[in-house]
């Protein structure tokens, strides 16, 4: 007897095979066996919103080695992803293959282990299409707003753009904050500092209230009003008016949701959302953490008590909490029947299993945040300290040391400690400096891609499988990039066509109606609603809105003049914005062609050119930021390359010059790594330097 098990992925494949006999062929789809076709809608609006699914030419190859492991088969296991994309694809698999349905089971996992997987074929299940539902409904969304709507922004504004329905809302979101730090108005303010002492160490204190009225943060709001108050204070008598004691408590963050995953990632190792979902994903087809993409924080009973068993083990009883923490998600519409992110063996420590650096970073953080999760809490001695002056001002000094660590003994984080001096009420304290410092508040802060999925999440929308795709996909499009600070800011074309769509396709990047339409597919998801109605609902109305701006909307006009010069005609150079941002362009179009980039940092070599021996070397970027080295002349002059050109200075020479290819002589030598390679294709000319 052969079962042939049929997983997403090689990786997924390979660490399922350790487990399963030699019964059983394990075998990989590598993702989406079927998709909407390129190039064309590929859903047939008039009836009922059919799709029209086609086999990609990549996948084609791999889907017949299928078939005939399907046709040799007495049973065929489909054994994808516990989600709606991994429905789906179980879906597409038994549509495709189409193998006897009697035949086909569909199982289904949370974690990729021997116990897992065998419990999992012992209780087979049908194919949930409900689940498959709302996953045909969110591609066809997609679809729909993406091929409806690009080419009315092609038309209105330039050729190229793409619109999508939730990247859209995302552009929106970094657009406003941008907006908001545009507008904000700096505003100076001042706190007053004291250093203070009874006996040695000194102490700060902070001016704190006026007539035993609470200042805030914004009371002084001058240099003038600072100097008055410090010099009201020349003649102070400084004396402990009280001094109050209590205990504070730090309760541990619960285990990892996918967002939560993604935030802390990408704090605490400026990882973007993508790589952090690439480094999860090997991690759980490896077996070594449960499913990677959830928004639920619920823990197996197994996985709680072995956490219980390892901090008595490793920290002592007094580690060990009287019973189990349970956390709840807020996450709007989250998947409770799912796990947090967890390794699927908590006696797995980070030390114990074999992982590539970058993995074994993610992997520490996710079973720190586990084992943290079942800790107590930690305990501090906070501590207040008021001073009166003999004025109507008062100080105020807080502190607080670390009484117990509880669970910041496996998982750090960043908490100030400040460990006042031992004082009492009547104490008498002598001024060793008295300072107005000045401040200024601070406009929001633009978001990062932490701070982006966390808002995401807030407002319901998108899913935590589709965080890390919609930051790509808004920078790939070039509507967002991330500046210096690894913050993102809008570029000028994301600027105009968030604009176009908030005025006159509200609905596509309404924050609400995005979230509301994700409740609809959980609606699918779980079987209360229909998923064609769901689409007409929402494309009648989208349908007849297009049709109307196509007639109401002028195309834009972004050109703007400037005083120079066509290099090749002499017409006036135009400011235009494309799809890759802004550029200039010759009046004389489409007579004349030429175009320059605009804004780049072009450092010159110190080399001519190889090729035309007339324009010097330069490095220049291109419209997606990626650096190349190329001839100045261009585009009379093609030289470019992507590596570093090697620059030497030939015998008897003062002059530097690129080296040549000593084999072809056509090619020049460039820096790779500690090699030299010919920058010629065709020639496999390298040696090491």
């Amino acid at each position: 007897m052969k079962n042939l098990v049929i997983v997403e992925s090689p990786t997924k494949a390979r660490t399922i095979e350790k487990f399963l006999g030699s019964d059983y062929v394990i075998a990989s789809s590598y993702g989406h066996v079927r998709d909407l076709p390129k190039g064309e809608l590929g859903v047939d609006v008039e009836n009922n919103f059919k799709p029209k699914y086609v086999i990609p030419t990549k996948a084609r190859k791999n889907l017949n080695i299928l078939k005939k492991e399907a046709e040799k088969a007495d049973i065929v296991i489909l054994a994808t992803d516990e989600d709606r994309e991994g429905e789906a694809i179980a879906w597409h698999l038994e549509e495709t293959l189409k193998a006897n349905k009697k035949k086909t089971q569909r199982i289904a996992f949370h974690e990729i282990t021997e116990g897992a997987i065998k419990e999992a074929l012992k209780n087979p299940r049908d194919i949930d299409i409900n689940q498959v539902n709302a996953q045909q409904a969110r591609r066809i969304l997609d679809r729909l707003v993406g091929y409806k709507l690009s080419p009315f922004l092609w038309k209105k504004v330039v050729k190229g753009l793409s619109a999508g329905r939730v990247q859209s809302v995302a552009v929106r979101l970094i657009v406003e904050r941008e907006r908001e730090h545009d507008a904000f108005k700096q505003q100076e303010y001042y706190t007053i500092e004291a250093l203070l002492a009874k006996d040695e160490p000194a102490f700060i204190a902070l001016l704190h209230a006026k007539d035993k009225n609470p200042l805030d943060k914004l009371s002084i709001q001058s240099q003038i009003e600072a100097d008055d108050i410090l010099n009201v204070l020349n003649n102070a008598v400084w004396k402990v008016e009280s001094v109050s004691a209590k205990e504070t408590r730090k309760a541990p963050l619960p285990p990892f949701t996918t967002s939560t995953l993604q935030q802390t990632a990408g704090m605490r190792f400026g990882w973007p959302a993508k790589r952090t979902m690439m480094l999860a994903q090997n991690l759980y087809e490896r077996g070594h953490i449960t499913y990677h993409r959830t928004d639920s924080l619920n823990l197996a009973e197994s996985a709680i008590f072995a956490v219980r068993e390892y901090i008595e083990r490793v920290f002592g009883k007094e580690y060990v909490l009287p019973s189990a923490r349970a956390y709840k998600t807020r996450a709007k519409g989250a998947q409770e029947a799912h796990e947090a992110i967890r390794p699927t063996n908590p006696e797995n420590t980070p030390e114990r299993i074999k992982l590539e650096p970058a993995q074994k970073k993610l992997y520490t953080l996710i079973w720190q945040r586990l084992i943290a999760s079942q800790m107590p809490n930690a305990l501090f001695d906070a501590k207040t300290i008021v001073i009166e002056t003999g004025t109507p001002y008062i100080f105020r000094a807080t502190g607080s040391t670390q009484k117990f660590p509880g669970f910041l003994k496996i998982y750090p984080m960043k908490i100030e400690e400040n460990d006042l001096p031992e004082l009492a009420r009547g104490d008498e304290l002598s001024l060793k400096n008295l300072e107005a410092v000045q401040h200024f508040t601070q406009p929001p802060a633009r978001y990062n891609e932490a701070t982006l999925v966390k808002a995401l999440e807030k407002y319901g929308v998108g899913r935590p499988s589709t965080y890390a795709s919609i930051i790509s996909t808004i920078q790939d499009r070039n509507y967002v990039r991330k500046n210096e600070q690894k913050r993102l800011e809008p570029n000028e074309i994301g600027y105009l066509v968030n604009d176009l769509l908030v005025e006159h396709f509200p609905r596509i990047v309404d924050i609400e109606f995005t979230a509301h339409m994700e409740k609809d597919l959980d609606q699918i998801a779980d079987g209360k609603r229909e998923w064609h109605e769901v689409l007409a609902e929402f494309y009648g109305p989208f349908e007849k809105n297009l049709e109307k701006k196509y007639e109401e909307v002028q195309k834009a006009s972004t050109d703007e003049q400037t005083d120079k010069k066509c290099p090749k005609c002499g017409k006036p150079l135009v400011k235009k914005i494309g799809r890759f941002g802004e550029f200039l362009a010759c009046s004389g179009f489409p007579e004349c062609k030429h175009t320059e980039s605009i804004g780049q940092k072009e450092k010159e070599l110190g080399v001519y050119c190889p090729h035309c021996v007339e324009g010097k070397v330069i490095t220049k970027k291109t419209r997606r930021g990626k650096e190349f080295f190329g001839c100045l002349r261009w585009p009379d002059c093609k030289f470019a390359t992507w590596d570093k050109p090697h620059i030497v200075i030939p015998p008897g020479s003062t002059t530097p010059r690129i080296e040549k290819c000593p084999q072809c002589e056509r090619g020049v030598l460039t820096e790779k790594g500690k090699k030299l390679v010919c920058s010629e294709k065709e020639c496999k000319y390298e040696v090491k330097v």
